[in-house]
């Protein structure tokens, strides 16, 4: 049976497939879905509720690959699309959060933020407020490392190219404001409502925890960029994946 290479929704979202094989699956998440456990039934958006009602429905692209269970080991902000992972079985759980959260993945987005910062690529490890370990007391500040690299300015605006090491949440929008450049149409971190947010999930790589073979997906951004009228071929996105260090790329 030949496989549909999008997951239709119930409510008739198109959310295409970027990569597929035995253990996962990794979608291009439309902006405006929540990534949230589906306990929480009475949010609008939640996608992997969507993702759990088309499975149960038996729709056609889950039927035509024998899809049982999806289900995400990472998070996007809602209002952030791009690449996000999803695992085919509860067996693989461990093994992909545990890429994640020993930070074996490399994550690439962009991010187009007000303003020209004054150098090329840095390094940002200001620590993040994250969750109330005691209800009634401050968030305890975390751990948090992200590299930039700036690709692209015009006027008052930049384009960006973010690597989180760490994965807390706003990390990238918390970052590029305590630089003094947020992200266009943040609400919460640059007090900006007049358009979407823009920042978009464009690659992800890491070694396959079973198979052990390299893996890279890119999620198309040559819409994104246009929008905001840049231009950005992928190997001045990605330089041929190499990682920013503070001296400069390895």
């Amino acid at each position: 049976m030949a496989k549909s290479r999008d997951i239709e929704l119930g409510d008739g979202t198109v959310i295409p497939i970027l990569y597929e094989d035995r253990s996962v699956l990794v979608l291009d998440k439309p902006a405006g879905w929540l990534m949230v456990p589906t306990s929480w039934e009475k949010t609008a958006r939640n996608l992997q509720l969507g993702i759990e009602s088309s499975i149960n429905a038996r729709d056609f692209w889950a039927r035509s690959r024998n899809i049982k269970f999806l289900r995400f080991v990472h998070r996007l902000d809602a209002e952030t699309s791009g690449a996000v992972l999803f695992v085919r079985s509860q067996g693989a759980i461990a093994a992909y959060s545990e890429l994640f959260e020993s930070r074996k993945v490399q994550k690439t987005y962009l991010a187009v933020a007000r303003g020209i910062p004054k150098e090329s690529e840095w390094r940002c490890t200001e620590p993040i407020k994250a969750g109330r370990a005691v209800p009634g007391e401050p968030p305890e500040p975390k751990d948090a490392e992200t590299l930039f690299r700036v690709l692209k300015s015009k006027a008052d605006t930049s384009l960006i190219a973010a690597e989180p090491l760490s994965g807390r949440t706003h990390q990238i929008r918390v970052h590029l404001a305590s630089a003094g450049h947020p992200v266009l149409g943040d609400p919460m971190y640059g007090n900006d409502t007049r358009q979407p947010l823009a920042l978009r999930s464009v690659g992800l790589a890491y070694r396959d925890p079973f198979t052990h073979k390299n893996v890279k997906i890119a999620a198309p951004f040559a819409e994104f960029v246009r929008k905001h009228q840049f231009d950005l071929t992928s190997d001045e996105l990605f330089r041929a994946g190499k990682r920013p260090t503070k001296a400069g790329y390895e």
